[in-house]
């Protein structure tokens, strides 16, 4: 299969040079293709971003909120979003958040990128974080704490 993924992204790397669009597109179908390998599909987007913004931020988007993608991999594409899509990247960060098979540490990182991108996200995710007894004791206690500093925010 890895090389399969590694001759679609040549092929598709050669179509972006003669035509962008299309070369986009073949982007855009190897970011989305949940049987492609994870890194690939990243790889993907990122060479999407540089052709159609929109295209790469719906890719990075669905990536991070996919739950077959390794937990690392999901926060990396995340990581993406939020010079692409302020919106998408909230949604994403509060969907790996708020996701209990997702490592403790990554969840907390993803809600706490959350505030400036959205802070009634951020309630939500510190939220769930908090109520989650399998969480990490320490992890819980900080997402209280952003908890309490955001309530007035989120309320606004």
């Amino acid at each position: 299969m890895h090389e399969d993924d590694d001759e679609r992204m040549d092929a598709a790397e050669q179509l972006a040079r003669l035509d962008p669009r299309a070369g986009a597109e073949a982007f855009r179908a190897i970011a989305g293709d949940e049987g492609a390998d994870d890194e690939r599909r990243i790889d993907a987007a990122e060479q999407l971003a540089r052709l159609d913004r929109r295209a790469a931020a719906e890719a990075f988007r669905a990536i991070a909120c996919d739950e077959s993608v390794d937990d690392g991999l999901r926060v990396e594409a995340a990581e993406q979003l939020p010079e692409l899509d302020r919106r998408a990247a909230a949604e994403a960060f509060r969907v790996i958040a708020c996701d209990e098979s997702v490592d403790d540490g990554l969840r907390s990182s993803a809600a706490e990128q959350l505030p400036e991108l959205d802070p009634r996200a951020a309630v939500e995710a510190f939220r769930v974080i908090v109520s989650d007894p399998s969480m990490d004791d320490g992890l819980r206690a900080s997402a209280a704490e952003q908890l309490a500093r955001l309530i007035p925010r989120a309320a606004v």
